[in-house]
């Protein structure tokens, strides 16, 4: 496992802060792989152990102006990680209450809920209304109604401010709130709680 100097580590920092790509590569083979091993412990998952590890990267990057090359970098990298990790455990909880929610509002508004709906339909435009969003729009609506985050860390993770969140928010559930007018009726009634009407 590769290894770095206090003195080397700093060097490495203050040019990843001015947007040194070759760093941030010489930082990404030092610590990658124990954070790889490390979340795979957890995940379980290889697939999504790699994909946590690139999100841990990817906002190394983004934030990398911010970064203090005088405090501990494995801390923080770990830190992030531990975050994405917990992250990924709550979506995953959220997606089992979701399925569970889905199955019990359909079967008290309709006892024939297995021929009337196809819940891959209701994910589907769904996902087709948050792709259809501007960039932003579209990430601000994941990481808000999707993934539970405030709208203050999600002005964090963005660099935004927390009224941008808030406007770019309402645009966008306005926008998927059409998407399911537009969708047969009885599935229109078992979808529309996840859009918050707010």
């Amino acid at each position: 496992m590769k290894t770095i100097s206090l003195y080397d580590e700093k060097e490495l920092l203050i040019k990843l802060q001015s947007g040194d790509h070759a760093a941030f590569g010489k930082i990404y083979g030092i610590y990658s792989r124990r954070i790889y091993l490390n979340t795979l412990k957890l995940v379980k998952d290889e697939d999504q152990a790699q994909e946590i590890l690139q999100d841990v990267f990817i906002r190394i990057w983004n934030a990398r102006e911010t970064i203090d090359p005088s405090r501990p970098f494995s801390s923080f990298l770990f830190s992030i990680a531990q975050n994405l990790v917990r992250d990924f455990f709550r979506k995953a909880a959220r997606d089992m209450k979701l399925r569970d929610s889905l199955a019990r509002t359909g079967s008290e508004l309709y006892d024939h809920i297995e021929s009337a709906l196809d819940l891959k339909e209701t994910s589907e435009i769904l996902q087709r209304a948050i792709d259809a969003l501007p960039q932003q729009r579209k990430m601000i609506f994941t990481l808000c109604r999707l993934e539970g985050k405030s709208y203050e860390e999600v002005a964090a993770i963005m660099g935004i401010s927390v009224s941008t969140v808030g406007n770019q928010l309402t645009k966008a559930t306005k926008t998927v709130r059409h998407a399911f007018l537009l969708s047969p009726p009885s599935l229109l009634a078992l979808t529309a709680f996840i859009i918050n009407t707010n």
